[in-house]
């Protein structure tokens, strides 16, 4: 059995052998006061010993016991060694300590096999406290490190679904211009910049975990003013806003997808008085974000089928909110969705 040290491990140790000596040490305060030196020495010099058993006993001789007949058989003998070195070797190990003048006899044994009793319940009192220590703490380790996993996990997964959001966003507003160019239109130069100023809001404000909520307003009167070049004045666009603090923070292009979805599957489809209806509100971090549009009912869609910008949108909100509601209906005539968060219920 190849028996590895580390550093962490040591400290670990040498820190519960602290606290089992704290322990003792004020038993031996409590009842006899007149000999609290004495004893802490021959605490000292009994921990000298144990200590390392421990070490093995809990780190290399438990863990190597598999269920398989040859390694139960072989755990069972070490086991046995680490009793004789519990009660024989310790024992053995005081004596020493009085023959070197370390350790100072404050109890008298009429037999060495009372000694030998008295240092083996010794030896198992702090190997158990040893043991439920160590569990404890291993217990709270991998707690952590699932804690960890899940989260680096869960980042993961959102930069994931942020990475086909922009895409999806840009490629959808490259086939706006696409189709203004394919006419020749004279708004494709202005359409071209207004995207210009998109890519650079996605390029260098998306980066981080969060922006200004006054940012996010920015590039959806950006997108609405694109998407307007495509129609003449039958289009009936209405954005208003009631914000309490324009500096709250928000993920980005969090709320875009609900735009971009009442413009692509909602305007776009509609052949008379196309329409969109956009009121976000933000109060004592209550946010409120409505977006009703135009949308000839079918047979089709009666039955709301989420698009791919929706039902990303949703796993986001999943994922970074506990508090939170995104609904959708389907009217004769139109077509909502609600989105509400509580932004101080970030997970």
């Amino acid at each position: 059995m190849k028996i590895t040290v580390t550093k962490e491990k040591i400290l670990f140790y040498l820190k519960l052998a602290l606290a089992f000596f704290l322990l003792n040490m004020i038993g031996s305060l409590i009842t006899e006061p007149q000999m609290f030196l004495r004893r802490g020495i021959n605490h000292t010099w009994c921990l000298l010993f144990v200590v390392p058993l421990h070490y093995i006993f809990l780190e290399y001789t438990l863990p190597s016991i598999k269920l398989s007949l040859k390694s139960i058989l072989t755990g069972l003998l070490l086991i046995f060694i680490h009793l004789l070195f519990y009660s024989f070797g310790l024992y053995g190990w005081r004596e020493l300590g009085i023959l070197l003048h370390f350790y100072t006899p404050t109890r008298v044994f009429t037999k060495p096999c009372d000694g030998v009793q008295f240092f083996f319940a010794y030896s198992m009192a702090s190997l158990f406290f040893f043991g439920i220590i160590r569990h404890i703490y291993n217990y709270i380790k991998l707690k952590q490190a699932e804690q960890k996993l899940r989260i680096e996990k869960q980042e993961a997964e959102l930069n994931y679904l942020k990475s086909q959001t922009n895409p999806h966003f840009l490629f959808n507003t490259l086939n706006n211009i696409y189709s203004l160019t394919r006419d020749k239109s004279d708004l494709a130069p202005e359409s071209i910049l207004r995207l210009s100023k998109i890519l650079r809001f996605m390029l260098y404000e998306t980066g981080g975990a969060y922006i200004a909520i006054e940012q996010e307003i920015k590039i959806i009167s950006d997108y609405i003013a694109l998407e307007k070049l495509r129609y003449d004045e039958s289009l009936h666009v209405n954005f208003n806003y009631d914000i309490e603090d324009m500096k709250q923070a928000i993920p980005p292009l969090l709320l875009i997808p609900l735009v971009e979805n009442a413009f692509k599957h909602g305007v776009s489809e509609t052949r008379q008085d196309p329409f969109v209806d956009i009121h976000l509100s933000l109060k004592q971090r209550q946010l409120n974000f409505t977006v009703k549009n135009s949308a000839e009912a079918t047979a089709e869609n009666k039955n709301v089928k989420e698009s791919i910008g929706l039902s990303n949108l949703r796993r986001q909100l999943e994922l970074l909110y506990k508090d939170f509601s995104l609904s959708v209906r389907q009217g004769e005539a139109d077509f909502t969705a609600l989105l509400t968060i509580n932004l101080a219920s970030h997970a």
